[in-house]
């Protein structure tokens, strides 16, 4: 059972990451009006009235105070998060380095990191009181939206591209998520997405546009910093697709540092597929806008070429350098 009440849930407002302007939640829903999709929203709390301690609750809610849900409609039955840390000696004396810990989120419901996204995003969706969550995806985050919107009695509408995974398309279809193959790329079943959920009204759980979602995945960033606080990492690598997931874990860690759990900062190691790399070029580009790139490679999770969280990204690896 997790414990509720009014005082736990501290957003205070959002902020655009192109133009800097603050908004107060109940005002916008995904991003800046003024600078549309490429105003990408970050949400902040209320620092002075948060409190958070370490308590027996092993899922992501140990950290309610610092997520965007309330949990007054309860939360999903689906164990997401508190995923265990292994050290792996022999394969760090390969890799010659003096230790090397490995999070395994294999074991999440639907063996994907992008569960936690899911399980604070479909948790919002139904606080606001919206049925049907979308998202475009190339397989991993479509298959952990279906599983959870099934679990919390949502629907699911899912847009993929044509070269997705067979396996994974029929995840999506074994949890009854609604599944559009679209003949392009990532960034064509994305653009697809965006129309039909301005048509039909549906909740956005795509993370490039909805600054909930990356929320959810900075509570890796949060176990991290518990987990490892006696002894912290001196670097924490990400796999870089969109760039919300190495946004969302550094967020992660500051809060832990600025908690006072993690008594330093890692830095970060943010990795790209050769042929799906905008991010790492443009990190060495400093004060220039992101360049896409036709994005080719067999590593399907992370084959994007224009990441649409590039700022949040460049941002988290440019502060951990």
């Amino acid at each position: 059972m997790i414990e509720t009440s009014p005082t736990s849930y501290h957003v205070s407002r959002l902020r655009c990451v192109q133009c800097d302007v603050h908004y107060d939640e109940r005002d916008v829903l995904y991003h800046c009006p003024v600078c549309g999709l490429e105003g990408i929203l970050d949400v902040e709390y209320d620092w002075e009235r948060l409190r958070w301690a370490p308590n027996e609750h092993q899922s992501i809610w140990r950290y309610l105070p610092m997520l965007p849900v309330r949990g007054d409609r309860g939360f999903p039955t689906l164990q997401v998060g508190w995923t265990p840390v292994a050290e792996f000696p022999r394969f760090a004396a390969q890799l010659g380095v003096a230790a090397l810990h490995v999070k395994d989120d294999g074991r999440s419901p639907t063996g994907s990191f992008k569960d936690r996204s899911s399980a604070v995003g479909t948790m919002r969706a139904r606080e606001l009181g919206f049925s049907t969550v979308a998202c475009a995806s190339s397989g991993n985050a479509a298959c952990s939206l279906a599983g959870f919107a099934a679990n919390l009695g949502l629907t699911a509408v899912i847009f993929v591209p044509a070269t997705a995974p067979p396996a994974k398309v029929a995840q999506l279809r074994a949890f009854g998520a609604r599944v559009l193959l679209v003949r392009g790329s990532y960034e064509d079943a994305f653009l697809l997405c965006e129309q039909a959920i301005q048509e039909f009204g549906w909740y956005n759980r795509n993370c490039a546009v909805n600054p909930y979602l990356v929320e959810g995945k900075k509570t890796c960033g949060l176990e991290i910093g518990e987990q490892l606080a006696a002894t912290p990492p001196d670097w924490v690598s990400v796999a870089v697709g969109d760039g919300c997931t190495i946004a969302g874990i550094w967020k992660g860690l500051c809060h832990m540092r600025r908690l006072g759990v993690l008594p330093r900062l890692p830095r970060l190691l943010g990795v790209q597929a050769e042929g799906a790399a905008p991010l790492v070029e443009s990190f060495a580009r400093p004060g220039e806008a992101l360049r896409p790139v036709a994005a080719t490679t067999c590593a399907d999770s992370i084959c994007v070429g224009p990441p649409h969280n590039w700022r949040k990204a460049l941002r988290a690896s440019r502060a951990a350098r």
